[in-house]
């Protein structure tokens, strides 16, 4: 294994927008205009996919005469020249195409869902997705069950707090690459403590200086913990009280817009002062700025994680059960966590961490503790049918 590599400049001179990550794409583009609507995603998903099953769509495994992978990830979420990917390589004799070709949930789905709908293969053996997508995507029957003797550190090493989700109970189909809070940011030079998102939606001296996220699921899940409602249970009625809450936030002129990243600019100038925001974009500007500060809503964190899966019919998926495993070893962990900036979802690469960067030992938003995991929500996954109605709610309540 190599010696520790340098961790990257988490903003760049100036306090430029850091380079397109995990959940910048879309946001970005919707926020610039490039015609990019949830409602319009949502038409390209054309009509309901089909759902398969083992029985229906089998797939079969050449890893063991052919040593190679095919892998699809989101841009920027991997270590500078794929280094841990190369040691990967050098291991295993695996052969890995690493492609950030990802930039969107929707619009990866709209890629790829004739193909695994009809039970062809998509020429992948891993993507990489957030977890109401990825629910999508083991409800529809659409991804290989994992061997679970081939992830010996997987079990060893996954976080408790990321073991067991509602839409995969036992990890059959998913291990988690990386998670991330969506909390609070404000300018501490221009407006005291922000303590709750509450406080966000109503304070007078806050009015017109704040934004919310274009990302569905993080803005409402905090509309629903706001009016008192669980966002990991809800029904029809707590939706339609936490959509009201939010219109009444953009009617009152509470909210200056909604963004993607693009917030991070804005933020450190000033004109926001207050913002809800996503852990590793805070990381990045603080660097920068000793006056963003990150703050736990009273109300709690939004938690959402990416996870790595095998879909039917990829041709490699002991060869990428290999590679989950792999990234498991706390050390890998840890190189990987130093340039990405997000939520390690290994135990053990804190300590590991220490001889990797020391700085980032106590780093709360990559090695949060209890205490802070205690807070957090998730939203719940939804139907095909109840997803594209919430969507276009929220598309519309937005503007």
């Amino acid at each position: 294994m190599p010696g520790p590599v340098r961790r990257r400049p988490a903003v760049p001179p100036g306090l430029m927008l850091p380079p397109i990550g995990r959940r910048s794409f879309v946001r970005g583009a919707l926020a610039g205009g490039l015609g990019l609507t949830v409602p319009g995603l949502l038409s390209a998903c054309g009509t309901d996919p089909a759902v398969q099953s083992a029985d229906t769509c089998r797939s079969t495994d050449s890893s063991a005469t052919d040593k190679s992978l095919v892998w699809s990830n989101w841009p920027g979420y991997i270590d500078k020249g794929k280094q841990t990917l190369l040691d990967f390589s050098d291991e295993t004799d695996i052969e890995v195409s690493y492609t950030p070709d990802i930039n969107d949930n929707n619009e990866f789905f709209a890629k790829i869902q004739n193909q695994l709908g009809d039970c062809e293969p998509i020429g992948r053996d891993i993507i990489v997705l957030t977890d109401w997508m990825a629910a999508r995507l083991v409800k529809l029957g659409w991804l290989q069950q994992l061997d679970h003797g081939n992830l010996a550190n997987v079990h060893a090493n996954l976080s408790p707090s990321l073991q067991g989700p509602d839409w995969d109970p036992k990890r059959d189909y998913s291990v988690p690459w990386q998670s991330g809070f969506t909390g609070i940011a404000y300018n501490a030079k221009y407006t005291g403590e922000v303590r709750s998102m509450s406080e966000l939606l109503t304070r007078p001296d806050l009015k017109g200086k704040v934004s919310l996220l274009l990302e569905m699921r993080d803005t409402m899940g905090f509309m629903l913990v706001v009016n008192g409602s669980d966002p990991a249970s809800f029904d029809d009625q707590d939706w339609s009280d936490a959509l009201a809450t939010l219109e009444e936030s953009v009617d009152s002129g509470q909210v200056r817009r909604f963004t993607g990243n693009d917030y991070v600019g804005d933020l450190d100038k000033g004109d926001l002062v207050a913002c809800e925001a996503w852990s590793g974009d805070v990381i990045g500007m603080q660097a920068a700025n000793p006056d963003i500060k990150w703050l736990v809503p009273e109300e709690g964190l939004m938690l959402w994680s990416d996870n790595m899966l095998v879909p039917n019919k990829a041709d490699h998926k002991a060869n990428a059960e290999k590679a989950m495993d792999y990234y498991y070893e706390p050390e890998v962990a840890a190189r990987l966590a130093a340039w990405v900036n997000y939520i390690c979802p290994v135990d053990g690469a804190r300590q590991a961490m220490e001889k990797i960067d020391p700085t980032l030992v106590d780093a709360p938003l990559i090695f949060p503790d209890e205490e802070i995991l205690a807070q957090t929500h998730q939203f719940m996954a939804l139907d095909d049918a109840t997803a594209k109605t919430y969507d276009t709610d929220f598309s519309q309540a937005v503007g």
